[in-house]
């Protein structure tokens, strides 16, 4: 009997699969599988979401005026050429569906974010796959898979699920060595954890270059993962060509104010910024500290640290002993990495609390 039937790309696609919030038999445990902010959310972001009840019956600003103005005062931006939605991974798909289809190519690093293969698949492109460098970006390899089918080139700066970073001159040497009509991407997602001195450069390239797209979200430092609002930073002529396929009423009302709150309170931004390093920092050397037992942590410059197993230890089995100890993290083997956990930098005593399963797990109380 007929029926209708999926395009065969849309079938190929393997869903997202989110961090685990709990365990599968129901246990209450600690979330760091996400890479939520454990300072919470700006006092002000939540006073704003409470607000916006009062209009529930009336639609969102359609065009996130306000919350335009508000990312471009922050960043020396131009309101007009910021697209918003649904997470910076709904831009992220509207980068794909604006530039690429059936018989053009897509290419991102091994070990990138999942989104870029599904997007790339859900338009009907071909994802192309490149080698990583010690779980990094590889800006040779990169430039090697271009092919005069490429269309887009995804890549995350810090990287997730790595933490890995590629440097401005790494970034700038890429945009270079593409053709301009390869529409750059630089997912940001996690750019805010960086300091000023580690900038990559590329929001300035999506400032000047005719190529380049940043996008970033509300999820991670300012703690609004429930609101869903992404942005992005392009051409002129890239975002109108987003806008054409973008949802309308993509972002709610209490999310626009909950964000505009959020963007103009960069002290809070500053204070989530030190608190992660500091214990990114501390919880990377507690870690390497134990490789005579095959542990160590990838360099990594986001608010999550990817810890590998390389010795009797298994990623899977230190997965479960840290469920029994009380907390839940990203295990990776759909990912390509089963010997690899992506743990979230928590509050001080999460860190602490972690460090002290992975001693006991590999024997070395201490």
């Amino acid at each position: 009997m007929n029926k209708p039937a999926p395009k065969d790309w849309i079938m190929a696609i393997a869903p997202y699969v989110p961090g685990k919030s709990s365990t599968d038999d129901g246990r209450k445990v600690i979330k760091l599988s996400a890479n939520e902010n454990p300072l919470g959310t700006p006092d002000a972001a939540r006073a704003a979401r409470i607000a916006a009840a009062q209009t529930l019956h009336l639609y969102p600003d359609p065009g996130a005026v306000e919350l335009r103005h508000a990312i471009a005062e922050v960043h020396d931006l131009d309101p007009a050429r910021i697209i918003y939605g649904t997470g910076s991974d709904e831009v992220l798909h509207l980068a794909a569906g604006a530039y690429a289809g059936p018989g053009d190519e897509i290419i991102y690093v091994r070990y990138g974010f999942s989104v870029y293969d599904i997007a790339a698949r859900r338009v009907g492109a071909t994802p192309v796959v490149v080698a990583d460098h010690d779980y990094g970006t590889d800006v040779d390899a990169i430039l090697a898979a271009v092919t005069d089918r490429t269309r887009v080139v995804f890549l995350a700066n810090p990287n997730n699920p790595t933490g890995t970073y590629t440097s401005r001159a790494e970034i700038a040497r890429l945009h270079v060595g593409l053709r301009p009509d390869i529409l750059l991407v630089i997912d940001q997602a996690y750019a805010e954890y960086l300091y000023p001195a580690e900038d990559d450069g590329a929001l300035d390239l999506a400032r000047t270059a005719s190529n380049v797209l940043i996008t970033r979200t509300f999820s991670k430092i300012y703690g609004l993962a429930a609101e869903r609002v992404g942005w992005g930073y392009g051409p002129a002529e890239v975002i109108d060509a987003m806008h054409r396929i973008r949802a309308p009423f993509c972002l709610t009302t209490a999310g626009q104010l909950a964000a505009i709150a959020a963007v103009r309170d960069q002290a809070w931004v500053d204070q989530s910024r030190d608190h992660n390093r500091q214990w990114l920092d501390w919880f990377t050397d507690e870690v390497n500290a134990l490789g005579n037992h095959g542990l160590r942590v990838v360099p990594s410059k986001a608010n999550f640290a990817l810890i590998l197993f390389e010795g009797r230890l298994t990623a899977e089995t230190a997965y479960q002993g840290l469920i029994d100890a009380g907390y839940i993290v990203r295990w990776l083997p759909g990912q390509g990495l089963p010997h690899g956990l992506r743990i979230t930098i928590g509050s001080e005593q999460d860190c602490r609390a972690i460090i002290a399963a992975l001693r006991h797990l590999v024997g070395d109380a201490r």
